[in-house]
């Protein structure tokens, strides 16, 4: 609950109409979900503008509205109205005014790839000890960062968010509202590279996470890469934890073995961690959230029961088995290290027939990014991959370079898009096949999935 003077000190921003006694029973920027009593905040998006919808938001009992350029609306008299520069600033302003409400642990995860996981693993097991608020799917951005902490309540113990980024300036920012007390970087690796230009610059706008941390002062990060392992050479935190395979760490795992499409590790040589997943690349997500509840003093036993029942998010190397075929679906996103993982999850799985890879265009790599399908496309091949399907410009990069390496041109094929692919898949895949379907979010490549389920194969 909100007092419109709470708003307004929030915001920096003046009252236009209404009470300032007034209270909102909560925030909303949806129009179709708005409740009788909240603040509706008119959001400008790439695709939308809430000033579009604010006689909706009245007609369904808004009390007040939040908007940031003239528009013409039918208001009562009592209806609060507050005018600022910037609604999507404004909603954060407000989201880090309730987060300064509780002092709480916040912690804050992000790096290149496994975010969402990590996350999602540590607040599962956190779960068994703790009332924990976790970001819903992957709210990590300027908008779902604030709707996250304006669910804050009393009842909450432990705060777990994911922290996105595409351009500079952005973990800073989203940093800044959420004011985390232990920060969880996963790895720095190509993403992104259109706006960072390099991994350095990578490093910087993930470390900028750091750099913000509160009270505490935490940081838990890979030790294997070699950005993040020397975290230690700088001030800001109080503690630098670091999980890893293969240099020396605080966490680490140890005799990994993949058995029956399950990944079993030995965390630092004794105690045995069990993971329903056939990737890797997963034990270092998973030691950087045992990492964590470790730091929140929960016992071994209860952190490894939990493991054991955790259900990796979808569409992140997950096995589904169709007809007559095995598909492992890693449509959520790709990058050159997240591509590689993949590769990596298909190679070490048997099968009765080919091994067979689907792959879309990685996007926002900038300029390198010719060079970096070029080397992926010879990584798949030099893996063992029996067919190759590429899907987008890029992936003729990627194509070229597997056929730099050895790779048939009998054994590789190429459509333009997502929606090409989905009506001749079923003439090149075969029964017993092991399908790996990859690309970026843009690219759709779940369509893909949904007809090698719907081909009969």
């Amino acid at each position: 609950m909100f007092k419109v003077g709470e708003i307004l000190k929030a915001t920096g921003e003046k009252l236009i109409q209404g009470n300032k006694d007034c209270h909102f029973l909560g925030i909303s920027i949806d129009s179709r979900t708005i409740r009788p009593g909240e603040l509706f905040l008119a959001i400008k998006g790439n695709n939308f503008d809430g000033h579009n919808f604010i006689n909706e938001a009245i007609r369904k009992s808004a009390r007040g509205i939040v908007i940031s350029r003239n528009k013409s609306f039918s208001a009562a008299k009592n209806l609060v109205i507050i005018r600022v520069k910037d609604t999507t600033k404004a909603l954060g302003d407000i989201a880090r005014y309730n987060r300064e409400r509780f002092n709480i642990p916040l912690v804050a995860i992000t790096g290149s790839n496994g975010k969402t996981t990590t996350k999602e693993m540590l607040a599962f097991v956190l779960e068994k000890r703790f009332k924990v608020l976790k970001a819903m799917a992957t709210f990590n951005n300027q908008i779902g960062v604030p709707l996250t902490l304006l669910k804050l309540r009393r009842s909450h113990e432990i705060v777990v968010l994911e922290l996105g980024t595409n351009h500079f300036g952005e973990i800073d920012y989203l940093s800044k509202i959420c004011q985390p007390n232990i920060a969880i970087i996963t790895n720095i690796a190509p993403s992104h590279l259109e706006f960072f230009k390099n991994l350095n610059n990578v490093f910087k706008e993930k470390y900028s996470l750091i750099r913000n941390l509160k009270q505490e002062k935490v940081a838990i990060v890979n030790g294997d890469d070699r950005y993040l392992n020397r975290l230690n050479q700088y001030p800001n935190p109080k503690m630098v934890i670091k999980f890893g395979i293969n240099n020396k760490s605080d966490f680490k795992a140890e005799n990994i073995e993949l058995i029956n499409e399950k990944i079993r590790f030995y965390l630092n040589g004794k105690i045995s961690i069990d993971l329903n997943t056939i990737a890797k690349h997963n034990v270092y997500n998973c030691l950087a959230a045992i990492a964590c509840c470790k730091y929140f003093h929960l016992d071994y036993n209860c952190i490894q029961d939990s493991l054991k029942e955790f259900s990796f998010p979808s569409g992140r190397l997950e096995v589904k088995n169709f007809k007559n075929i095995k598909v492992i679906d890693d449509t959520y996103n790709a990058n050159p290290l997240s591509f590689k993982n993949a590769i990596d999850a298909l190679s070490s799985l048997d099968s009765l027939g080919r091994k067979v890879l689907i792959f879309a265009d990685m996007l926002e790599l900038g300029c390198d990014a010719d060079k970096l399908h070029f080397l992926s496309g010879k990584y798949a091949a030099d893996s063992g991959i029996d067919i190759l399907i590429g899907v987008g410009n890029l992936t003729k990069h990627f194509l070229s370079g597997a056929r730099k390496a050895g790779m048939s041109k009998k054994s590789i094929f190429h459509f333009k898009s997502s929606q090409a692919a989905k009506r001749e898949i079923s003439k090149i895949i075969r029964a017993k096949d092991l399908v790996l379907v990859k690309g970026s979010r843009l690219m759709q490549m779940e369509k893909v999935v949904q007809a090698l389920k719907s081909s009969g194969v």
